[in-house]
């Protein structure tokens, strides 16, 4: 059915889809991700279908509301109600176009391979949100054009298409976990003073009807920008007063058909990415080690589904301390589990094939596009106790961009930010300062702290003693000159005893210490964080003192 474009005229725009439930005889498995998709015509699907559009998934999957034995765009994929088939467009109606959903669905096949994406297709073209509404539909159906109502009764005979959302969503947790909801929908309600409120309602209900008790992502879209129902996207924006976990899908920048109504082609590709990348910064992308693989009955034979997790470990050989843990062979394990990416497209697309972005460098691979708030783990395995120096091989434009590294829970070093260079091809060192490390086995994790760094590698060099150099005015003594007479002078937890210093410098007052040096008592040159863990060590102030501190415990 494809009526809307001839009473476009009468609403300003409808567009519908509902997304989301899986079916088969087993129990849900956690990497089978459904999606909830409802709304009007740009959710329906009002696109033209291209080339390559109708290649199918093999993790991308939708439990059709309708029966097609062809459908637009000479696709030989048959849909079934209630059964699951590969997801093409168009997947709302069999004569339908392009929707936001199909590109959605694509990109989070590609951004999560080891997780099967679902949809549940529920849209009405023209239909205003009083149809998914399970206190109005009735009214509304009945008073509707007759076009609109036997539209929505290809869903359900009795036009009620909230139930035809439920009831799909219900044979699809038999089989996978409902993850969040897709919106497309008011440019028929753009007189509607409490529209925000019932799409609110609507959300609740299918949650409550469903038994899902936690707060899910709900993703809506703005209306075709510069449209005829541009307008309408302040209301869409404001519906974030409304849901714990939302995000929109901006339309600026896309293309529009010439109804002014709906988006053009690459359009609807653009905003089904968009969707993407909203909803991936709101789901729990981790991923199930431990659950088999997915495997959905198609209608028709055959099977669609994506392969087992990796199990978590390192990715080749376990990185040895001291020396290089290598940014682009983070851990196995998949999103979430090994690695934590924000964007919802593999910018460099090289090497491993995740979410991760990594790309060439040189002769090698790197990790680049990086924002903050991302991270991969490695599994590394410090070979000695002692002192290392930690260095970051890093790259960028901006000299802001920056790392830190944590050894299991913990923060090691200093974070390292990156030099201003010409680009972000062209390498140098940072120092993380020197970091104190227990023999044994590691997670080490390296997370981005601001946007726009690259990593080529982290560095761990055995830190070599230093010798005390000898001061004519401020010997470093032996422990036969510490005289337990002399005065204690305390700063915070750590008290002082002057030793061979001259007259009138400690006169019982704390000094600057920001300039100090520490030594063990053999009088080799060690780091703060060496010295505290000791009962006593020398301290040079260059050019006022040298002493001794004994922590009192």
């Amino acid at each position: 059915m494809n009526l809307f474009h001839k009473f476009a005229g009468a609403a300003c725009c409808v567009f519908g889809l509902t997304m989301l439930a899986p079916q088969a005889e087993a129990a849900p498995n956690p990497n089978f991700h459904i999606y909830i998709a409802y709304g009007q015509s740009n959710m329906a699907g009002a696109g033209p279908i291209q080339t390559g559009d109708q290649d199918p998934v093999d993790n991308f999957v939708m439990i059709s509301g309708v029966d097609c034995n062809s459908r637009k765009g000479g696709t030989n994929i048959k849909l079934a109600k209630g059964q699951w088939s590969k997801a093409v467009p168009p997947m709302f109606h069999c004569q339908e176009g392009l929707s936001v959903a199909d590109y959605f669905g694509k990109t989070m096949a590609k951004e999560m391979p080891n997780v099967t994406i679902g949809i549940i297709p529920v849209a009405v073209g023209g239909a205003s949100i009083k149809l998914f509404d399970k206190a109005q539909w009735q009214s509304y159906v009945n008073s509707s054009e007759s076009w609109l109502a036997n539209w929505a009764k290809d869903y359900d005979s009795q036009g009620n298409d909230y139930a035809a959302i439920i009831n799909l969503a219900k044979k699809a947790q038999e089989v996978g976990v409902i993850k969040g909801f897709i919106f497309h929908q008011g440019e028929t309600d753009g007189g509607m003073g409490n529209w925000e409120q019932v799409v609110q309602k609507t959300y609740n209900d299918m949650r409550n009807d469903l038994g899902i008790k936690e707060e899910l992502p709900f993703v809506a879209g703005e209306m075709v920008y510069n449209g005829a129902c541009h307008g309408m996207s302040t209301r869409v924006n404001g519906l974030s007063k409304y849901f714990a976990k939302f995000g929109v899908a901006k339309s600026q920048g896309t293309g529009m058909q010439g109804d002014r109504l709906h988006f053009d082609h690459d359009g609807y590709v653009e905003m089904g990415k968009r969707y993407a990348q909203e909803m991936l910064k709101l789901i729990d992308k981790t991923v199930d080690p431990d659950a088999p693989a997915v495997q959905v009955p198609l209608y028709g034979g055959g099977s669609a589904g994506s392969e087992k997790p990796e199990e978590y470990g390192p990715y080749g050989d376990v990185f040895k301390i001291p020396g290089k843990v290598q940014a682009e062979d983070y851990n196995k394990g998949g999103s979430g589990v090994a690695y934590s990416d924000m964007d919802s497209k593999n910018q460099g697309d090289e090497y491993r094939g995740d979410g991760v972005d990594i790309y060439k460098a040189g002769m090698g691979m790197a990790v680049g596009y990086c924002q903050k708030g991302e991270w991969m783990k490695y599994s590394v395995h410090v070979e000695e106790d002692g002192e290392y120096e930690m260095i970051g091989r890093l790259a960028g434009d901006n000299g802001t961009g920056a790392i830190a590294v944590y050894l299991g829970d913990d923060k090691i070093g200093e974070t390292m930010v990156s030099e201003k260079g010409p680009d972000y091809d062209t390498y140098s060192d940072v120092s993380g300062g020197k970091v104190t490390l227990k023999k044994g086995d590691y997670d080490l994790k390296i997370q981005i702290e601001v946007d726009w760094v690259n990593i080529d590698y982290v560095e761990f060099k055995k830190a070599e003693a230093e010798v005390v150099e000898p001061d004519p005015e401020n010997p470093v003594p032996s422990d036969t000159t510490v005289k337990d007479t002399l005065p204690v002078v305390c700063e915070g937890s750590e008290c002082f005893e002057p030793i061979g210093i001259r007259a009138g410098v400690l006169a019982n007052r704390v000094e600057d210490m920001s300039k100090a040096q520490y030594f063990d008592m053999a009088g080799n040159r060690i780091g703060k964080a060496s010295a505290l863990k000791q009962g006593a060590y020398l301290v040079r102030i260059p050019g006022v003192k040298t002493f001794v501190v004994r922590n009192e415990k």
